[in-house]
């Protein structure tokens, strides 16, 4: 967690209006995350806050590259990434019930300090591609890698024909018919 402490704003001691933040994400950023689909990068993220009155609307503009294993060669490829995206904070009292938007996150009034790396994490993994595979990011996949996997997956087949073929069970049910 001591990786994530520098993405907490203090917004308490602001002013009224917009305020800029900037952030570094590196590999000490993912191992924070348990599980996490990207295990490295290096990103940059500008969080513009606008303190209102009854609410603060944050405003994300996360980019650089993530590392990735392509699901085709299974090598390692760096995925460009640039998103904008926006959250809005209301404050409540804590006796009020909350409310399920995913848009809108509710703190309570005594809160000094909005932490948003997980914030930022989930915009991250949401921004992730499905299928993972070099030729998104301008790169060949590894022909070494899927001759070996050609290889391997005819060896399998033609194995279990032949394993099939040489069984005397098969040949005394051939001479059946």
């Amino acid at each position: 967690m001591r990786a994530l402490k520098q993405f907490s704003i203090p917004f308490t001691g602001l002013k009224l209006g917009k305020h800029s933040f900037d952030f570094e994400i590196d590999k000490s950023f993912f191992d924070e995350f348990e599980h996490s689909l990207v295990k490295d990068g290096t990103l940059k993220a500008k969080v513009e806050l606008d303190k209102q009155e009854t609410m603060l609307i944050l405003t994300f503009h996360v980019s650089g590259t993530i590392k990735l294993n392509c699901d085709k060669c299974l090598s390692d490829f760096d995925q460009p990434i640039e998103l904008n995206e926006r959250q809005i904070v209301k404050f409540a009292e804590e006796a009020e019930g909350e409310e399920e938007d995913l848009e809108i996150i509710i703190l309570p009034r005594k809160e000094t300090a909005i932490d948003v790396s997980e914030l930022i994490y989930e915009f991250i993994t949401v921004a992730v591609p499905f299928i993972n595979k070099c030729e998104q990011a301008g790169q060949n996949c590894d022909e070494q890698m899927l001759a070996t996997l050609d290889k391997l997956a005819a060896g399998n087949t033609n194995e279990a024909q032949e394993e099939q073929s040489s069984d005397p069970r098969w040949e005394a049910l051939k001479k059946l018919k």
